[in-house]
């Protein structure tokens, strides 16, 4: 039984650290401007899919290209 709680309490507090960790992420995210964010390929509305992971992996943004029409 004390093996449960122990896995438990050790799964809460993981749980607790990677949300704290989710928020500080956030606010220092939204704390910088949208030139910053461009710099790092990100835009505002990116921020909370970055963070919650539904995006995994950003393409980069290559500005310098000319715009390719699909075939």
């Amino acid at each position: 039984m004390s093996t449960f709680i122990t896995r438990m309490a050790d799964g809460l507090v993981g749980r607790f650290e990677n949300w704290r960790a989710r928020e500080r992420a956030y606010r220092e995210l939204t704390s910088l401007d949208d030139r910053s964010l461009a710099d790092i390929g990100l835009t505002r509305g990116d921020i909370s899919f970055v963070l919650e992971g539904r995006i995994s992996q950003l393409e980069p943004i290559n500005n310098n290209e000319p715009a390719r029409n699909a075939a």
